[in-house]
């Protein structure tokens, strides 16, 4: 039987440590002061127990995450089967004078190693003009996975339990 939806134990799971790993962008979801949802898609660092994200300090979401801190983030590939994982917890911020070594290291796994430096180098040049970067840390909370394998959004879930449908088994699985 797969682990709980919501158990932390999840983050150990390979599709999990597939898409921590993966060259894609992470997708913030925080609320907006006037308490509107917003969702931007931004570079993170999995460190192996935060989710670390660089933003200037200036940037419209440190506002409304010092607000209200709590935020989910999904990352997520687009070829079917599509792996998803999602995460729950509260952002932690702290504002040092200079790039931080956690988005240098996301510039890299997003973009190669060779881009991914000379991107640091330029758009870090400009750090020290905004004021230095925000360290953003996400603690995971709660974690889910769905592969549309072996796990599937709930709802589907419930209804082929209740029918005792078996799942549906993805090509190439």
């Amino acid at each position: 039987m797969p682990t709980k939806q919501g158990d932390l134990a999840l983050l150990d799971d390979p599709v999990a440590q597939e898409l921590l790993r993966a060259p894609l962008p992470a997708r913030l979801a925080y609320v907006w002061p006037d308490g509107t949802p917003r969702v931007v898609p931004i570079g993170y660092h999995w460190d192996g127990q935060d989710l670390v994200i660089g933003t200037p300090p200036g940037a419209p979401k440190v506002a409304a995450l010092r607000r209200n801190p709590k935020v989910a983030i999904t990352i997520d590939t687009d070829a079917f089967p599509c792996k998803v994982l999602l995460i729950r917890g509260t952002a932690t911020l702290e504002t040092e004078p200079g790039p931080i070594p956690e988005w240098v290291a996301a510039g890299k796994r997003m973009m190669g190693e060779e881009l991914g430096t000379q991107v640091s180098e330029q758009l870090g040049a400009l750090v020290p003009r905004m004021g230095g970067m925000v360290r953003v840390r996400v603690r995971p909370e709660w974690v889910g996975i769905i592969d549309f394998q072996t796990r599937l959004p709930s709802a589907v879930e419930r209804a082929m339990a209740a029918d005792d449908v078996p799942a549906p088994v993805a090509p190439g699985a």
